[in-house]
């Protein structure tokens, strides 16, 4: 099998592997991803007409989401020397539920424990108005959008290349950086988020080998803390079912960045994502990389 494996990738055109190198093949799905960004902010500026209650920011997540689930059934499954589709339809309600439930219950800890300690006080109750804006834009669009990137494109194709831990803890620091540019960001921030959503996502994404549970995760985490409990999500203010405030030391309120970025939720979001990860190590779910493969196929080819 092993002959055979390195037979057909010396067959294939000189093109064809440059494509298929799994950087590369990165690089392409990264580019597909902002493009399908880029076409959904058109669409929706010049071309989507305009629809009671619907902001700019709702239409855009309402055209991206589908769309880049479009572009990745279409074009990124089919990338690289072993093409895999992460979203497969087939089976994708129990891991995204259980995502859902998962990152409602995580969160939900973490605010109790907040509670308990004075640190977040509900104030008075508040209104289903923006629960549909709330619903698209903080949650199924980002869980859509950096699922896809983090886990499906960056995190597939550095682990191919790099293996499991190198991918882990690139696309961690990489997902905690690109929340710097967020209101009330701060290296704190980057830190929390690295090591709570960045190794819970990946440990998803490694234990399942499908972006459903990351994506399930990640909507309920983000939609729990802003609808239910009125807290920022990452650091942008959003309007729950109460109206709450954090007060008391930054590294356990987070600083106005939220709950995210505070003691509290990093650990309990953090001992969620190390579970995950063991469960994922318990599987053999770790990859090893690239070069080694391919020395382990030399060899396994010569004993042959």
């Amino acid at each position: 099998m092993a002959s055979e494996t390195l037979r057909e990738a010396a067959a294939r055109p000189l093109w064809r592997r440059i494509v298929d190198f799994p950087l590369v093949a990165m690089l392409i799905g990264i580019a597909i991803i902002f493009l399908g960004i880029a076409i959904s902010g058109a669409t929706a500026k010049l071309a989507m007409p305009d629809i009671p209650g619907f902001t700019g920011e709702m239409k855009f997540a309402l055209i991206c989401s589908p769309l880049l689930i479009i572009l990745y059934k279409l074009v990124i499954r089919r990338l690289g020397e072993h093409p895999r589709d992460d979203l497969r339809i087939a089976g994708a309600l129990k891991p995204f539920g259980t995502g859902l439930v998962a990152g409602v219950a995580i969160f939900s800890v973490a605010v109790a424990i907040a509670a308990a300690i004075g640190v977040y006080r509900v104030t008075g109750e508040g209104d289903t108005r923006e629960l549909l804006a709330a619903l698209l834009t903080t949650a199924i669009f980002p869980a859509v959008s950096e699922e896809m990137l983090f886990r499906g494109v960056l995190f597939r194709w550095l682990e191919e290349f790099g293996g499991s831990w190198a991918a882990l803890v690139l696309t961690s620091a990489l997902f905690g950086a690109a929340h710097l540019a967020n209101p009330n960001a701060s290296a704190i921030a980057a830190v929390g988020i690295a090591l709570e959503a960045g190794v819970m996502l990946g440990a998803a994404y490694m234990l399942t080998r499908s972006l459903w549970l990351p994506m399930g995760l990640h909507a309920a985490w983000n939609f729990t803390q802003g609808e239910i409990f009125d807290i920022p999500v990452s650091g942008k203010d959003v309007h729950g079912l109460v109206v709450a405030r954090l007060s008391g030391p930054p590294l356990l309120t987070g600083n106005g960045f939220g709950l995210e970025a505070s003691l509290i939720a990093i650990v309990v979001a953090t001992l969620f994502g190390f579970w995950l990860l063991w469960l994922a190590i318990r599987r053999n779910q770790l990859v090893a990389p690239w070069w080694v493969r391919r020395r382990l196929a030399r060899e396994a080819a010569e004993a042959a």
